[in-house]
């Protein structure tokens, strides 16, 4: 069964796209089919699999205004067994445009069910809003994993997030669960990322990943090598890490089932 998960926060630069490349690569590696949505106009995680934006035709924007299917939008990776949906600067105009279609949080959803059975993992880049596409991967997903970096106004934006996601599964899809918070850029050597990291496994309790992301050079490296951390340098501690948290979703989310 095919595992649509969600990568969201409102909050830029807390390590979401990178989480998502590297998830994705990482659940390749276990031998996963997996498929990355590029929903973010700024199209970093096509760039940080190796694509020259504006080099191919292929859109998610085309897929969520229905004027192309999924099918024909994806592009094989250099990783075996990640496909990429990919992004493009005609998504920026998508969020005033499906202002006036009824339904439109159901678009990405609705496209997505044809290919579902190709793949066992669905992941989806999110902007850094709560606009009408962070809507549309919310519908669509099964679960949502939240990545957030240990500083002090997280928990405060980890609010506003998930207020949205109770709307949602009140609205508009009852099934979406939190499948986990994923603390990315920790530095152990503050005791701000301590108390951070406290105060979180506080509220959230077990929703947290046991593993945390640190800091790391390789894996701020990697993009612009137009790589997955997991195969610029898989001996890096980030990588490795990435790796782990892989492992949890998959006994997260297949223990769902």
């Amino acid at each position: 069964m095919t595992k649509i998960i969600a990568f969201a926060n409102q909050k830029g630069g807390v390590g979401k796209t990178t989480t998502a490349i590297n998830i994705g690569a990482s659940l390749a590696a276990i031998k996963k089919r997996v498929l990355l949505i590029d929903l973010d106009q700024q199209g970093n995680a096509g760039t940080g699999l190796g694509f020259v934006r504006d080099s191919y035709r292929q859109s998610v924007y085309g897929v969520i205004m229905g004027t192309a299917t999924a099918a024909d939008n994806i592009l094989s990776t250099a990783v075996p067994g990640l496909h990429l949906m990919p992004s493009s600067q005609a998504l920026a105009a998508a969020e005033a445009e499906l202002m006036d279609i009824a339904g439109c949080e159901y678009r990405l959803r609705d496209s997505l069910a044809p290919i579902c059975e190709h793949y066992d993992y669905i992941l989806i880049d999110c902007p850094p809003a709560l606009g009408r596409l962070t809507l549309n991967a919310l519908t669509a997903a099964d679960d949502v994993i939240i990545p957030m970096q240990c500083e002090f106004y997280s928990l405060e934006g980890i609010q506003m997030l998930t207020n949205t996601i109770q709307a949602v599964q009140k609205q508009l899809n009852p099934g979406l669960n939190i499948l986990g918070v994923l603390l990315t850029m920790y530095d152990r050597r503050y005791g701000l990322t301590r108390a951070v990291e406290d105060d979180v496994r506080g509220v959230f309790g077990e929703t947290v990943f046991k593993t945390v992301v640190p800091r790391n050079v390789r894996v701020s490296e990697a993009p612009s090598h137009g790589k997955p951390a997991l195969f610029y340098d898989f001996n890096s501690s980030g990588a490795q890490a990435y790796l782990r948290v892989a492992t949890e979703i998959v006994q997260r989310s297949e223990g769902e089932q």
